[in-house]
């Protein structure tokens, strides 16, 4: 069975997003919505891994190389000033589109499996991970004018 495959994925890339929110926020401490907004996101995203942990008991997680790859191809920390910013939170939204097609892609399995209560942290879990996509588009599209019209 490939879904311990997949909630391996699933997990390190939590833990993975929650580390680059914590990055972001840190480096970002002039933008007070930034930091806020990113360390509830890194809280929300070590709340999902820790909901997995039953499930990857359950189906014997297999934790590929991956998200960790994903990180330091997409993250390799944070960056300073406007453009620094907006390339950030590109990162972030990569990192979160990544967890949202694995959480739809185990929602699969788990229904395939007739596993309703891995379907409903799923559920729950796929739902804030849209709340961080549009959180990501909107401050995006918010900072883009300053950063790439007005130079530093």
């Amino acid at each position: 069975m490939h879904l311990a495959h997949y909630l391996g994925l699933l997990h390190r890339a939590q833990n993975t997003l929650a580390d680059a929110f914590r990055e972001v926020a840190a480096a970002h401490s002039e933008e007070a919505d930034v930091v806020s907004i990113c360390t509830q996101q890194a809280q929300r995203c070590d709340e999902r891994a820790s909901a997995l942990r039953p499930f990857a008991s359950r189906y014997a997680e297999d934790a590929p190389d991956e998200p960790e790859r994903l990180h330091s191809t997409l993250f390799r920390g944070a960056r300073s000033g406007g453009l620094g910013l907006l390339r950030d939170l590109q990162d972030l939204y990569l990192m979160a589109a990544e967890c949202d097609i694995c959480w739809t892609l185990v929602r699969q399995a788990a229904q395939g499996l007739r596993d309703t209560d891995l379907v409903a942290v799923v559920d729950e879990s796929a739902a804030d991970t849209s709340v961080q996509l549009a959180w990501l588009r909107t401050r995006m599209k918010a900072a883009a004018p300053q950063a790439l019209v007005v130079a530093e």
